[in-house]
């Protein structure tokens, strides 16, 4: 029997925890940015970087679905890539959704983003090739998520009804911030990654990695179902 343990299904299990210990139903945020949200007035680009930056580096779905995408990718250009088009998704949704407005249900967003990672890992299972006999575009799947992904992040500012008077600036600086936290989540990620690929354990224990994955998405989309029926 084996006694190697998995360390990036363990890695994927502790986020699934901790996000479940934060409450994956809650759609706010820490009481701090919660406060400073519904004080704001005028221009705040700095706090609003922060802001993006520590909402992106600590949402556990997004960085679930960044694992996903870039499980598989071995060339430095390859992960440019395909993160680039995530960016340009959530970026053109973020802006869009708040600043013209676009009310979309929070709850059923999530779940929709609790899909992405399902997705994701049954995409990295070879699951399309081997149930339909082919393989659908994996750069259009994350651009497209990546819009939803954006949807996402607008529902949580748009709860708090941002006054109009420097909301465009805020916005492009929160986007700054979201992608400064996806650089960091991102670094992280792919230097986890890159250290697993040198150790035989990598390729025995892929499947179960991206199992997990697709486990963890399951349970998000449950929850925030369950949270829309409810609430």
């Amino acid at each position: 029997m084996h006694n190697n343990i998995n360390p990036f299904a363990a890695f994927l299990l502790g986020l699934l925890l901790v996000s479940l210990s934060f409450g994956a139903l809650a759609h706010g945020v820490d009481d701090n940015t919660r406060v400073f949200l519904e004080q704001n007035s005028g221009m705040q680009f700095i706090p609003f970087i922060y802001i993006g930056a520590k909402h992106m580096f600590t949402g556990y779905d997004h960085i679930l679905f960044l694992v996903g995408v870039i499980f598989f990718l071995y060339r430095s250009r390859d992960v440019l890539l395909y993160v680039s088009m995530f960016t340009v998704g959530h970026s053109i949704t973020l802006l869009w959704g708040v600043l013209g407005d676009i009310q979309v249900n929070p709850y059923l967003i999530d779940a929709i983003i609790g899909f992405s990672v399902v997705y994701k890992g049954f995409d990295n299972l070879g699951g399309f090739k081997r149930l339909f006999g082919k393989q659908p575009s994996t750069k259009l799947a994350v651009l497209i998520f990546g819009l939803f992904h954006g949807f996402g992040l607008a529902t949580k500012l748009q709860e708090f009804e941002l006054p109009s008077e420097g909301l465009v600036a805020n916005m492009i600086a929160f986007n700054i911030g979201v992608e400064l936290g996806q650089f960091m989540a991102l670094a992280f990620i792919v230097i986890a990654i890159n250290f697993w690929r040198k150790l035989p354990s990598f390729e025995r224990f892929s499947t179960v990695t991206n199992t997990v994955l697709m486990s963890a998405g399951l349970i998000l989309m449950g929850l925030q179902l369950t949270g829309f029926y409810l609430y």
